[in-house]
């Protein structure tokens, strides 16, 4: 590892230690760091640097010669990130300094250790399948990122009303889901959303995308895990001009005659997993599961 992108959001800056232990780190190694500059104006205004660094300003500044693109925050800072990465096949990491944390699994007390283990080649690649739109008429605001990491969301827009969303599979009529809108999510996405919406969780390798309606008022209306080579066409009924749709954090309204076209991405985004980390345990100490007095005596 020789040369790495560094990014997180710059509305707060509240990682100054742990910004300052990643450097170290990387200083140990000589390998060459680039800070996104918006975030490195906020460092530097807050005098959390203390060198000049090289910065990079968009997608169109990155390519192959980096070897790991670090993500500093939460797991939005992660889906911000991708959008900086798209195809070129940077490989990406990430650094909670948020709260719940699926995508940025390494924690605070953890990074000094983590990078020593990429140093040691002592890590996995596990590749995340994207979400594709298309619409017609094409909108502007979606063409030039027409991706998701975690999910594609139809909803209604400034009204109580309910909206159906009239859901192809392949071509064949599936059903009009009433309701206040629709998830569809990749298996990244399935614990963000889709998960709050009575998803079920998939394990980031499965092959698969699940549908979710939110607040349906069909009641025999439930999730649904589909292929993910599966085309998915919707068609939106609202009382309103427009509804909204987003591509994971944004977030753009369109009339309700436009219709939606989503497929998997032709490309991957490749997460990072130091050997001390693992689905699972993100599974167990997020969502506390085996937090049960019985299992006690199991350990």
């Amino acid at each position: 590892m020789k040369k790495v992108a560094v990014f997180g959001q710059t509305y707060t800056v509240n990682a100054e230690k742990e910004i300052t232990i990643l450097l170290k780190a990387l200083a140990k190694h000589k390998i060459v760091v680039f800070f996104e500059v918006n975030f490195y104006t906020v460092l530097k205004e807050h005098g959390h640097l203390t060198k000049k660094y090289a910065t990079f300003s968009s997608f169109h500044d990155l390519n192959n010669s980096f070897d790991l693109f670090f993500s500093l925050g939460g797991d939005g800072t992660i889906l911000r990130a991708v959008t900086y990465i798209r195809d070129l096949n940077i490989p990406v990491l990430g650094i909670n300094t948020g709260r719940l944390g699926f995508l940025a699994n390494i924690q605070k007390d953890f990074i000094a250790e983590s990078i020593e283990l990429l140093i040691a080649k002592e890590y996995k690649i596990q590749e995340r399948t994207l979400l594709n739109i298309k619409t017609s008429p094409p909108v502007k605001e979606i063409e030039e990122i027409s991706f998701a990491l975690n999910e594609i969301t139809i909803a209604r827009k400034n009204t109580t009303s309910m909206i159906g969303v009239k859901t192809y599979l392949d071509g064949e009529y599936l059903t009009n889901y009433w309701s206040d809108g629709l998830i569809i999510a990749t298996p990244t996405g399935s614990t963000g959303y889709s998960l709050s919406c009575n998803g079920p969780v998939i394990s980031p390798n499965s092959k698969n995308f699940v549908i979710t309606p939110i607040a349906p008022h069909n009641l025999n209306a439930r999730p649904m895990v589909i292929p993910d080579d599966t085309s998915i066409e919707l068609e939106v009924n609202s009382r309103e001009k427009s509804f909204l749709i987003s591509l994971d954090s944004r977030i753009t309204s369109v009339p309700k005659e436009t219709k939606i076209y989503i497929e998997k991405s032709p490309f991957t985004i490749k997460s990072i997993i130091p050997t001390n980390q693992s689905f699972l345990t993100t599974l167990r100490t997020k969502l506390l599961w085996g937090e049960d007095t019985r299992n006690e005596s199991n350990l």
